[in-house]
């Protein structure tokens, strides 16, 4: 067997990337993504892709923010692992995968191809999470009615009220966050986060009781795919009552009121109660993501 060679590629030879099936409908996938050509890399044996992998970030991002497109030959999962390890950028990976792709004996095969190949690499898995998406025909979820929504320019409000929500949360990148750098660390990535999202300010509301208790946070957001349910929130002390419902179908409405033609939206698969609340209000899952991760130092993941 040849060598292994890897190619970073540029607007020259990008073609290359395309040079390599698709059976898990990544292409799909991405339809609405855009990747940066020198962001793309190949693995080559004579002369033939068995391994590509494309790392992403935004518009005006200087260094990719994760990988979020991996393919692997099968019997080339070694090539797969080099092209990996050898890459300038140690980021998170995201594998998107077909909803139900564990019951398909030709999706799973090509699927645990590439876990072999990303855990070869250093890599380990962080998170399972379902993909949804809400279009039109699904009909816009009622609205409950119970709380009252207003924008809250202080970002001061949003990070007390994300420290709260952290302090008891199932999701896990929060969680890590937390184990690395308590509430104030979690609280502070999601708000850069979202003033990194190309969405206004202006959409993040407070919900109130009709009181004027504050319930929790919703933050109707613009990915660079596409408009998306940024975050759901609700304060510990109204925890219990349903209200992370009542928060989804307000970002849906919302974001449809914005103009939006669909709305996307993900949860982690062990967070059963938001789970549930998008089957509930319409959102079917389109895909499922594999969230893998390099372990920080000292990190006991």
């Amino acid at each position: 067997m040849t060598d292994t060679v890897i190619r970073a590629l540029d607007e020259r030879d990008a073609h290359l990337f395309d040079a390599h099936p698709d059976p898990l409908g990544a292409a799909e996938a991405h339809r609405r993504t855009r990747h940066r050509p020198d962001w793309k890399r190949v693995a080559l044996r004579d002369g033939e892709v068995v391994a590509r992998g494309a790392w992403w970030g935004g518009p005006d991002d200087t260094e990719p923010l994760n990988i979020n497109w991996f393919d692997v030959a099968e019997g080339e999962e070694e090539a797969g692992a080099e092209l990996l390890r050898s890459a300038p950028w140690q980021v998170e990976l995201e594998m998107n995968l077909p909803g139900g792709w564990r019951e398909d004996p030709g999706l799973r095969s090509a699927a645990e191809a590439r876990f072999t190949a990303v855990r070869k690499a250093g890599y380990e898995l962080l998170v399972e999470r379902f993909l949804y998406r809400w279009t039109p025909e699904r009909g816009l979820p009622e609205r409950p009615g119970r709380l009252v929504f207003r924008p809250e320019p202080d970002d001061a409000v949003f990070f007390d009220a994300l420290r709260r929500i952290h302090s008891a949360t199932l999701d896990t990148h929060a969680l890590r966050a937390v184990e690395e750098g308590g509430l104030d660390q979690a609280a502070q990535e999601e708000l850069d986060f979202f003033h990194w999202c190309p969405s206004p300010r202006e959409w993040w509301q407070v919900a109130y009781t009709p009181q004027g208790d504050p319930v929790g946070i919703h933050i109707p957001a613009h990915n660079p795919s596409g408009p998306c349910i940024g975050f759901i929130g609700v304060l510990p002390e109204h925890r219990g009552r349903g209200y992370a419902y009542d928060l989804l179908t307000e970002c849906t409405h919302f974001l449809v009121e914005q103009g939006a033609d669909f709305v996307s939206g993900a949860t982690d698969q062990g967070n059963f109660p938001m789970a549930a609340n998008f089957t509930k209000a319409g959102f079917p899952v389109e895909r499922e993501r594999l969230n893998f991760h390099v372990p920080r130092t000292g990190s006991s993941h």
